[in-house]
């Protein structure tokens, strides 16, 4: 039974955590090969004052909202 851990800073929706879900159990099934309802996806979401990355807090390398839709890169946001 393979147990998929995400971690990684809040702000992303619930329709892209279950398109990551779904896409990552078909990835795991497939290449394991397992049946998808023994694929387990936990995901842990983090305050960016509570991740650092190189020494500084993401909450101050990033500044407030980077990332926060996902999909988009404000300009401040370092990348």
């Amino acid at each position: 039974m393979p147990i998929i851990n995400l971690k990684m800073a809040k702000g992303r929706t619930a329709v892209q955590k279950q398109e990551f879900a779904a896409r990552a159990t078909a990835l795991a099934a497939e290449v394991l090969q397992v049946k998808p309802e023994w694929v387990t996806i936990v995901i842990d979401e983090y305050e960016r004052e509570n991740w650092a990355t190189d020494g500084e807090l993401h909450s101050v390398k990033f500044g407030k909202g980077c990332g926060a839709s996902g999909t988009e890169e404000p300009p401040m946001c370092g990348g």
